[in-house]
């Protein structure tokens, strides 16, 4: 019964995945999720039900096109595989739970936002805005780490702990891009705001500066390397997603591994 929830989930996961492509494509565009329906780039064809199973679609076409026989592009099948593996690790690890339901959906969240900035050097307000109204409400009913455990009545025990950990994310930021705006983009504030809400005001720091770390070191092989594409900036939202989505699954193990350094 255990493997075949599993197994459950992993097929789900890779459904939603495909849904978060479609995210991707489109929300940077301006283009209705709904419509038009899924087709081929390059031919324009509509697609079949049959070449949008996820996962297996692309493997069992070679990666083409059956219509013109166009190359496929690769992040969809990766994204697909990687929400699959993300929703049948978080039920193995987590179970039928409240947390299983938020860390999957922030978890969905942020993969969205690494991708699109990726891709397009945008953060956008059409995704974040949305995300901040959802991460307060999300708050009031799952509390969020804090600083300090504060004697406060529900609602306001997850929401000052999500509030405060959004104003420590957005300082935190902020204050580089008015020393030197050219390297920190209003996108980034806004984002590490938005990490700050999620995980709360006693992990944001956790995150963000596991993505400032990874960030420099990916950095600096490509610099030593000399890829043309990243000469002149490097997407940090894919960095601050890693981050955060690494303290969402792994807070505890995190923290004490830290903590282990020094005591």
């Amino acid at each position: 019964m255990e493997v075949a929830l599993v197994i459950l989930f992993f097929i789900l996961g890779s459904a939603v995945g495909s849904f978060l492509n479609v995210c991707m494509d489109r929300l940077p565009t301006d283009r209705s999720l709904l419509r038009p329906t899924s087709h081929c780039d390059s031919c324009q064809h509509p697609l079949a039900v049959s070449d949008l199973v996820p996962i297996f679609s692309y493997l069992w076409l070679r990666r083409r096109c059956r219509y013109c026989q166009a190359l496929l592009p690769r992040r969809p099948f990766w994204v697909e595989l990687g929400s699959a593996g993300l929703f049948a690790f978080g039920y193995w690890y987590y179970g039928l739970s409240i947390d299983l339901a938020v860390i999957i959906f922030y978890c969905c969240l942020f993969i969205v936002l690494a991708v699109i900035d990726l891709e397009h050097g945008l953060i956008l307000n059409k995704i974040v805005y949305p995300a901040v109204v959802v991460a307060l409400i999300i708050s009031a009913f799952y509390p969020p780490s804090g600083i300090v455990d504060l004697a406060l009545p529900w609602p306001w025990f997850g929401l000052v702990n999500s509030i405060t950990g959004g104003a420590i994310g957005l300082i935190f930021f902020l204050l580089p891009a008015l020393i030197y705006p050219e390297g920190m983009g209003w996108g980034d504030i806004k984002m590490a705001g938005l990490i700050g809400l999620v995980v709360g005001s006693g992990l944001v720091l956790f995150a963000l500066l596991i993505g400032i770390i990874l960030g420099g070191l990916v950095a600096g092989v490509l610099l030593l390397l000399k890829v043309r594409r990243w000469r002149e900036a490097i997407p940090f939202g894919p960095f601050l997603s890693v981050g955060t989505i690494a303290i969402l699954l792994w807070s505890s193990d995190i923290i004490n591994w830290y903590l282990g350094l020094f005591f």
